[in-house]
């Protein structure tokens, strides 16, 4: 039998890792909120995984224009969630970007409101 590529194998894997991640993350951070106000409401929409697991984009949609500050002055406590709940050979570097969809998705969502408001 044929053996794959591991560029077959690395996709769901690293999905899975992915996913993993966020429920870590987002968990953890429903224990800081708790504590530190500062986060408001807040959504970890996504995980991206670079494939040598070195480093990870956390993409969050909030309300607080000021909340990526805030995860960048929590980032050691949550590697450190991430490393304690999972068995991953390394423990990626964690950034946080404005989950960009959302961003275009309510941009859309305001063209659309303007356009029904003329035809009005």
């Amino acid at each position: 039998m044929a053996h794959s590529s591991g560029k077959h194998h690395s996709y769901p894997r690293l999905a899975r890792v992915n996913q993993i991640l966020r429920e870590v993350i987002s968990d953890e951070l429903m224990r800081i909120s708790d504590v530190d106000d500062r986060f408001g409401i807040l959504t970890v929409t996504g995980v991206e995984t670079t494939p040598d697991l070195r480093q990870a984009i956390v993409f969050f949609d909030s309300l607080n224009d000021e909340v990526r500050a805030v995860l960048e002055e929590r980032r050691a406590q949550l590697q450190s969630a991430v490393n304690q709940q999972t068995r991953l050979k390394r423990t990626p570097k964690l950034s946080f970007m404005a989950d960009p969809a959302v961003a275009g998705g309510e941009a859309v969502d305001e063209i659309l409101r303007r356009h029904s408001n003329d035809e009005e």
